[in-house]
């Protein structure tokens, strides 16, 4: 539907999971002006953990940019512990709260939320705010193996856009010297 009030809720992590499957580089601010052409665009979150004890993350100038250029930027500190039954290290920075509680408190200014994640947690998220009047989009893949996007979630949108099929809109063209020549 034309000019709905719309927000954008990136899963950070699912997402660049399923772009590096798919071998994607994403330009965001295609992605933003594709998904703001014919809507209202109220705000486009992207969410993500940075590591906390590195002095610098490959993805400060992603997360930089998207600050600067319309997107706001949920970010948290990742934690580091020891598994247990392994005793290996592991990290955690799980971002899922905060991108519900976000949508949840945003649902009730807005006609659409498009979810960029393939996440099947997500499920009862999209019921909740489906049952405030919420259309919902999920933007993910099912061409990968395993598919990223959880059947479970692509039943319960509104709509599935399969990532793939949008490529030309959100990809980020080849540079000059990456050009393939024919």
């Amino acid at each position: 539907m034309k000019f709905e009030k719309t927000a954008l809720f990136i899963d950070g992590s699912n997402f660049y999971a399923a772009t590096r499957l798919l071998n994607m580089e994403i330009d965001y601010a295609r992605l933003h002006q594709y998904f703001s052409e014919d809507a209202n665009l109220i705000r486009a979150y992207y969410y993500t953990a940075l590591p906390e004890d590195q002095e610098f993350s490959p993805l400060r100038p992603l997360i930089d940019w998207l600050d600067y250029n319309g997107f706001a930027v949920v970010s948290k500190l990742t934690r580091e512990f020891t598994d247990p039954e392994t005793g290996k290290k592991r990290t955690k920075g799980n971002m899922d709260m905060e991108l519900a509680l976000d949508m949840l408190k945003l649902a009730p200014h807005i006609d659409h939320a498009i979810l960029f994640s393939g996440d099947g947690d997500f499920c009862r998220l999209l019921e909740d705010v489906q049952g405030m009047g919420v259309r919902v989009t999920v933007v993910s893949t099912t061409k990968t193996s395993p598919p990223m996007a959880a059947d479970s979630l692509r039943r319960m949108a509104d709509v599935f856009i399969e990532m793939d099929n949008i490529r030309d809109q959100i990809e980020r063209p080849p540079r000059a010297n990456e050009a393939v020549s024919a």
